[in-house]
């Protein structure tokens, strides 16, 4: 009688506005796209991208695939993506992402750990702090300014 039938949602459309003079209390789960315009006191995990508009006052940890903001964020933010910090906007806590991105004005107070999916193999040899003796040295080194070594790729 009743069929289930799970609709997938296209994490590139957003689904959630949370409109300005709007403030909202508790943790949200989407899988799609979500807007904030308002006020957010609780977490929010998207599959898709989390954008924060130069109103939006979030107090919570955000976990998205990218997120834009333009806003507060007073929380820690994780991406899988890109972290954009516009030009308007403020975030105070922690993030993980694959690519950070500040704006001139932007402001971040807090740590950041740089995440990506592809690491180099274990078994690839370390470079070593020698130089070889077939390479040729670079040519800061003939007036003696240089005291590092040099490793061509």
């Amino acid at each position: 009688m009743f069929k289930s039938k799970k609709n997938l949602m296209n994490p590139n459309t957003t689904d959630t506005l949370i409109g300005e003079g709007t403030t909202f209390e508790g943790r949200i789960k989407s899988e799609a796209s979500i807007r904030i315009e308002g006020g957010i006191t609780g977490d929010i995990e998207c599959a898709g991208d989390v954008i924060i508009g130069e109103r939006g006052v979030v107090k919570s940890n955000v976990s998205a695939r990218d997120v834009i903001l333009a806003g507060n964020v007073h929380g820690n933010i994780t991406t899988k993506g890109k972290l954009t910090i516009t030009s308007t906007g403020s975030l105070h806590g922690n993030i993980s992402a694959a690519s950070f991105i500040i704006e001139e004005g932007g402001q971040f107070q807090g740590n950041s750990k740089m995440e990506t999916t592809s690491a180099a193999p274990a078994s690839q040899p370390q470079p070593k702090n020698e130089p070889d003796s077939h390479m040729n040295p670079p040519a800061s080194t003939t007036n003696g300014s240089y005291k590092g070594n040099t490793i061509a790729m």
